[in-house]
């Protein structure tokens, strides 16, 4: 197979405060949520000025990416289309159709399985191509890469500068945190073409990253961004309830990963950095918040890798035994049946 570019897929997010409604709308066409909850939602991103940081992010990472494939001969020019805000998508394909490109390879910005981390990309690039229409290039989405070393060693690397941090009398009680956005229970139970595919992901990074960046200490895996109705069962403990469990067991310290991230969106700054935060000041416990993968070197040089694999045949570099397919199976992580208004 040929391939003649290269897409970074990602969520997308608003720049400015008259962007963030819109934007808010973007991301939940369809399911009937009422504005006056859109209204709550918009709060956590005027804190911030109206800006999400993930745009910015993708900005970030695109020129890393670009500046690595011309170091490492990757003949490939970058493009960037998102879900939810510009540049959307659908204008990304018609302008690589306008410039030639006939095969893209896409790199989401998500590295575990499930409905809205995998498949509704495939499920974008399938509404972005019937729009643009004739002409319209094809997008092969690259692998899930949650056991990479490329993404599972800077957040080695950025849990043991955490623990760094904290008084070395208190490391033995002390607790690694991994996080991760949670989703509906029954959609974490359809994931992958055998159900659990998300959580199972989730698990093995947690326990990569744990091994080797503190093998003494006892992790936890939680969730945080819980967005739906309250009679919908999420994936639980969330954070703030898992922190209260954790000062009454006399741990004095947490160091919390946010490993179903590969940057520091908003759900990281606003869910980790501010109500995290202050729900362990409030129990009196220390708080260290872990980075996440950004434009490290090794993540960048993870996206070169992940396209070698298919257009040079290099191997696949993994830390992990959970199956992987280049392409989902068919079948795999079915859309959720929308239950009303979050």
């Amino acid at each position: 197979m040929v391939y003649d570019a290269f897409v970074l897929l990602s969520f997308g997010g608003p720049e400015k405060p008259d962007d963030v409604m819109p934007f808010l709308r973007n991301v939940v066409r369809g399911r009937g949520v009422p504005e006056e909850r859109l209204a709550e939602v918009a709060e956590h991103y005027l804190h911030f000025g109206g800006v999400s940081p993930i745009n910015q992010q993708c900005r970030d990472l695109l020129a890393a990416v670009g500046a690595d494939f011309a170091a490492h001969g990757v003949d490939l020019p970058t493009y960037w289309g998102n879900r939810n805000w510009y540049p959307m998508l659908e204008d990304t394909v018609a302008r690589m159709r306008d410039d030639g490109v006939t095969h893209a390879l896409g790199f989401a910005t998500s590295a575990y399985g499930g409905y809205s981390s995998c498949r509704q990309y495939w499920e974008d690039i399938a509404r972005a191509r019937a729009r643009v229409g004739p002409g319209a290039p094809m997008i092969s989405k690259l692998r899930q890469f949650h056991d990479h070393p490329g993404f599972v060693e800077p957040h080695v690397s950025a849990v043991r500068q955490a623990l760094e941090k904290i008084e070395p009398s208190r490391r033995r009680t002390t607790r690694l945190v991994f996080t991760a956005h949670s989703i509906p229970v029954s959609m974490a139970d359809t994931a992958g073409p055998d159900g659990g595919r998300y959580t199972a992901q989730l698990s093995e990074t947690a326990g990569l990253v744990g091994a080797r960046a503190a093998d003494y200490l006892p992790w936890d895996l939680v969730w945080q961004s819980r967005s739906g109705p309250p009679q919908v069962p999420w994936l639980e403990p969330d954070i703030n309830d898992h922190l209260a469990i954790l000062a009454k067991e006399g741990v004095t310290d947490v160091v919390v990963s946010p490993i179903g991230f590969v940057s520091d969106h908003l759900e990281v700054i606003w869910d980790l950095d501010n109500e995290a935060a202050d729900t362990a000041k409030r129990l009196g416990l220390g708080y260290f918040r872990a980075a996440t993968p950004g434009t490290d070197p090794r993540f960048v040089t993870m996206v070169r890798e992940l396209v070698q694999e298919r257009t040079a045949g290099q191997p696949r570099k993994r830390l992990g035994t959970l199956p992987i397919w280049d392409d989902c199976p068919g079948g795999c992580c079915p859309a959720p049946q929308r239950r009303g208004a979050q």
